[in-house]
């Protein structure tokens, strides 16, 4: 299981019991968004190859709300 902590400035991942950072930057080039307009399941698609995506997507902006 993959876990997400968002925060104004990126993204903490950890996946497969290894933790990063994805920075905001890196995460608006590689998706072609703003910030605030990229989903959950967009960084989730970043981080692993085949993700489970259940749910709506969340936008960051709201989940920071």
């Amino acid at each position: 299981m993959t876990a997400l902590s968002f925060d104004d400035d990126g993204v903490d991942v950890v996946y497969e019991g290894t933790e990063f950072r994805l920075e905001k930057v890196l995460i608006e080039e590689a998706t072609q968004k703003s910030y605030p307009d990229v989903t959950d399941h967009d960084v989730l698609k970043m981080v692993e190859k085949n993700p489970e995506l259940t749910g709506e997507p969340r936008r960051i902006q709201d989940i920071l709300k």
